[in-house]
């Protein structure tokens, strides 16, 4: 399901459902809706369920450039 991925998502990187909303659908209210049985169009899906990869995938880049820094 779409609404539990964010949930667990919003958790790991300890962001607002309005943040997520607003960056990953242009949609404050997104999560809020979702929350209460709004059902995205299958494109909508794929196109959250793909930022929130690239997100994942940008974060955890950042993390390990910071972590190399450290080293050096």
């Amino acid at each position: 399901m779409l609404l539990r991925s964010i949930e667990t998502f919003l958790r790991a990187h300890a962001m607002p459902a309005t943040r997520f909303g607003r960056l990953a659908a242009h949609d404050p209210r997104f999560v809020l809706d979702l929350r209460l049985g709004r059902t995205p169009r299958r494109d909508t899906e794929l196109r959250t369920r793909a930022w929130m990869q690239g997100y994942s995938a940008g974060a955890a880049a950042e993390e390990t450039h910071a972590k190399a820094g450290e080293m050096a």
